[in-house]
């Protein structure tokens, strides 16, 4: 979770929320709690690769566990470029596309040498990263106890902020797309999931708080690096190396959840056969790990990242909005959460899309209707002549 959002969203929420934002965290941190724990419900009962497609191919209909998987694709290749663009203008502002597309090269072959390889670097970077923010943090300077309710933020502000806010928690379901892989997954995604989303909560609360306390929101609404503004004069320069290294972390899980979604559909016969071959010596999908990755690396090269973003983020809330009815559709002895919960969760995700920008509402309208396109010529009779 704690990747390139963690430094890039709170610039842009503070300018639609202003002194609000604070508010937009707990709207964003709500949905997030409530897709997780609602995953984290459908993964007891079903521990396999796949996540909701899976889950909505179960529960509610075939079409829809496509749906749903075809969200994850599009918008994870697409957050998958995103992210290894914002890393490469970083990293190499020269050329920043070409070393983009290194990188995804780089965390593929690392994810088909096996998810020990994977996990050992999510770790590390995690590590270092959330030591970094945390350091930043305590160290700021400024007053942080003048944290004021100033300012005017109108609904619409405060619910598109969430939007933004939102995607700096994408991933704490990833590892409901890799259960296969997980030892006693019953017992171990529920707890991971839910866990690891409250603690980044706090560490985000704690993040928000201190940059609207120190800059206050107007400064913060237009500051190019908040947590460099805030950072004494000795850390400033790692905010941007910590934050391209929180870039190459998500990029590392986004990689390895699109490798498994893949396979699992291959293996269930909504994408070609061979994606869901598994190479037995790292019991990775080397195959779809290579296709993922490669069909990233075109959209670094032909897409804008602004429109990568809206198709990212229009995309991640349709698959989780997939879940919700997937597990509305639970029979009652599945159930660990009263029925309202994924209700509440379905709601709040498609009312987060609703007030995203034209542009990211109009992107996730075209992936749906072309996923309802693939699905009809997917199913099209063979005619025999």
């Amino acid at each position: 979770m704690v990747g390139a959002g963690a430094f890039y969203v709170w610039a842009p929420a503070a300018a639609l929320a202003g002194s609000l934002m604070w508010v937009s965290l707990l709207l964003a941190g709500t949905i997030a709690l409530l897709n997780a724990v609602v995953m984290a419900q459908l993964t007891i009962n079903n521990a396999v690769s796949g996540g909701a497609y899976r889950y909505g191919q179960k529960y509610i209909s075939p079409q829809a566990g496509f749906l749903a998987g075809w969200f994850f694709l599009v918008g994870k290749t697409a957050s998958a470029a995103a992210i290894s663009a914002v890393a490469g203008r970083y990293l190499w502002p020269e050329n920043p596309t070409v070393f983009a597309v290194a990188l995804v090269a780089v965390f593929a072959l690392a994810n088909i040498s096996g998810l020990r390889t994977t996990a050992a670097i999510s770790i590390l970077i995690a590590v270092i990263v959330v030591g970094f923010l945390i350091a930043t943090l305590l160290g700021a300077t400024g007053d942080v106890t003048a944290f004021a309710l100033e300012g005017e933020a109108s609904a619409w502000g405060i619910l598109p902020a969430a939007g933004l806010i939102f995607f700096a928690f994408a991933g704490y379901a990833r590892m409901a797309t890799l259960g296969e892989e997980v030892k006693n997954p019953v017992t171990v995604l529920p707890r991971v999931i839910v866990l690891t989303l409250l603690g980044v909560l706090v560490l985000y609360g704690a993040i928000a708080l201190t940059l609207l306390g120190t800059l206050g929101a107007e400064a913060l609404a237009t500051s190019e690096a908040p947590l460099a503004d805030i950072a004494t004069a000795s850390m400033a320069p790692w905010v941007i190396a910590v934050a391209a290294l929180a870039s190459l972390g998500s990029l590392a899980a986004v990689l390895a959840g699109l490798s498994r979604t893949s396979m699992a559909m291959a293996q269930r016969g909504d994408l070609p056969s061979r994606l869901g071959v598994v190479w037995e010596r790292t019991s990775s999908p080397a195959i779809a790990e290579l296709t993922m990755a490669l069909g990233a690396m075109v959209a670094v090269l032909v897409v804008d990242p602004i429109w990568l973003v809206g198709a990212s983020s229009s995309a991640v809330l349709s698959y989780y909005a997939i879940a919700h009815g997937a597990a509305i559709k639970q029979p009652e002895s599945e159930r660990i959460l009263p029925v309202i919960t994924p209700w509440v969760g379905l709601v709040g995700c498609v009312g987060l899309v609703a007030t995203l920008p034209w542009q990211s509402v109009a992107t996730g309208g075209v992936i749906f209707v072309v996923g309802l396109l693939v699905w009809a010529l997917k199913k099209k009779p063979t005619l025999n002549h």
